[in-house]
C-alpha cells in the first residue's frame, strides 16, 4: 500500500489545493501501478510551521513561498 507524504509550509496551500493534490497524486500512483492500487493509496499532506523549513541554510516562511509563487505567476503571464 503506497503512502505519499507531501510536506508544505503552512498557510500556503488552500484546502481546495490540498484536495487537488490528493486526487492527482493518487491518479499518478494508479497510472504507474495500475487501477487496483487506487483503493489502498494513502496521501498525507503535512503542514510544516512557517520558518521551520530551511533552504540553503536560511529559514523559509510562508510569505517567502507566496512571493515566489506570485513571481512565477507574473512571469507566466508575460
Amino acid at each position: 500500500m503506497p503512502l505519499i507524504n507531501f510536506k508544505a509550509i503552512e498557510g500556503v496551500l488552500e484546502p481546495e489545493q490540498k484536495r487537488e493534490l490528493i486526487e492527482k497524486l493518487t491518479d499518478a500512483t494508479a497510472a504507474v501501478y495500475g487501477e487496483g492500487i487506487r483503493q489502498v493509496t494513502w496521501v498525507v499532506i503535512e503542514d510544516v510551521t512557517s520558518g521551520e523549513w530551511g533552504i540553503a541554510g536560511k529559514p523559509v516562511t510562508n510569505t517567502d513561498v507566496k512571493g515566489l509563487l506570485k513571481a512565477g505567476q507574473e512571469a507566466a503571464v508575460r
